[in-house]
């Protein structure tokens, strides 16, 4: 058994996303080999009480230990362009802080944020390092940025710029790739970036999740389609509505409803938009809700619609996990892990096209009881063989092995 040291700057296990994945991926590494997860300072009370309130053997491995910079040297940290900086200084002074601590290990893991543009300098500490599972969002296609508020404009070209910028000139950036002795790549869009020829590393999703338990029969019951997220420009919810408006106008007498779960700045957008379209007997928007409610919605659907344009896409798995098929779009983010056999990955061209295609594969497994049946088998297999944190945690096994 090993003793892996990561820098683990989000960790929260009764959080979603980024603080999610921490908490799993520290949780999984601690199956088979010690940890020693070093996180920031506001995350001890959630992970401490998590702790007390749910033991397990598996914490006899972990060891959490709480770094920030002085208070003098975060006063400015506010919002997201506050807490990048933030990270990024994080991740430079947490060597010094690491080589006080006089600590044992074999193997050095910077496991989250899960940026393949911020630079990590672990590998200083002259151990075997991974990288890793880092990633990025692409930039939205052209067609589809039309529809996007100036705002997320103004963002996507500073951070597109931001990206590029440490890509291509940053000295820690390629120091960090240099030394790293295995790379957990997310997509196939990370070594084209990097420029992973001759390095090891290895390709597949970081985005797993927990089995909530799986209903297969679902006859009778009305055909539910469910779109989840954070309502914003980036996860595709005008596509959303646009082609499930499409699949209502072709299929009059469909029994389909759309469900939309989440919050964001884009509500007030795409509640207009299901009323100029004239759906909204056909569509449910609902603010967010607990996670245990959204899980009891997944086990009640029948589809789970999720055109977006991001990088990775958590709620993926998730829908994986009770059956669902998934229509998305086919590009860098869930594209490349939803297989034919249990979603549709639609081309993105024109916006239009896009939008008919979305709704065609709508139809196509509304239309066809068996093969939905088929689908919904296929979607619960490759969570159990792909999506299951579990998986992951074999994959990190065998990562460490071979160091």
């Amino acid at each position: 058994m090993k003793t892996i040291l990561a820098t683990t700057y989000a960790v929260n296990p009764y959080k979603g996303s980024e603080d999610a994945m921490g908490w799993n991926y520290v949780y999984q590494v601690a199956r088979f080999n010690k940890v020693i997860a070093i996180t920031r300072e506001n995350n001890r009370g959630a992970i401490e009480k998590y702790m007390a309130a749910n033991p397990d053997g598996v914490y006899g491995n972990i060891r959490f230990l709480y770094y920030d910079l002085p208070k003098r040297l975060r006063w400015w940290k506010r919002g997201t362009w506050g807490s990048m900086l933030y990270f990024l200084l994080w991740q430079k002074t947490i060597i010094s802080f690491i080589r006080k601590q006089e600590l044992e290990f074999d193997i050095t893991h910077h496991l989250n944020f899960h940026n393949d543009w911020s630079p990590s300098y672990l590998w200083q500490l002259g151990k075997p390092f991974v990288w890793g599972p880092i990633g990025h969002h692409p930039q939205i296609p052209a067609p589809f940025r039309f529809t996007m508020p100036v705002s997320d404009k103004l963002k996507g070209f500073l951070t597109g710029s931001i990206k590029r910028y440490f890509w291509n000139w940053s000295k820690a950036l390629e120091q960090t790739r240099k030394h790293a002795d295995y790379i957990w790549c997310m997509n196939d869009s990370v070594p084209e970036v990097l420029d992973l020829r001759g390095k090891n590393h290895h390709i597949s999703p970081s985005v797993a999740t927990q089995d909530y338990g799986w209903a297969p029969e679902k006859k009778g019951r009305r055909f539910e389609i469910l779109s989840a997220g954070r309502l914003v420009h980036m996860k595709g919810f005008d596509l959303t509505i646009r082609a499930f408006a499409r699949f209502v106008n072709l299929n009059p007498a469909s029994n389909a409803r759309l469900t939309i779960v989440g919050d964001g700045p884009e509500r007030d957008n795409l509640k207009e938009l299901t009323k100029s379209l004239g759906i909204q007997r056909w569509c449910t928007m609902i603010n967010w809700v607990p996670r245990h409610e959204l899980m009891d919605r997944m086990k009640e659907s029948s589809l789970f619609l999720f055109p977006s344009h991001e990088g990775a896409g958590m709620v993926v798995p998730e829908a994986l996990s009770f059956g669902l098929p998934v229509v998305t779009l086919d590009n860098y983010g869930p594209g490349r892990f939803v297989a034919p056999d249990y979603g549709v990955a639609a081309a993105s061209g024109t916006y239009q096209g896009t939008v008919d295609r979305l709704a065609d594969a709508i139809a196509s497994i509304h239309g066809d009881e068996n093969k939905l049946k088929e689908m919904s088998i296929a979607a619960r297999t490759a969570f159990n063989e792909k999506f299951d944190w579990n998986r992951r945690g074999e994959t990190l096994r065998d990562i460490y092995s071979k160091l």
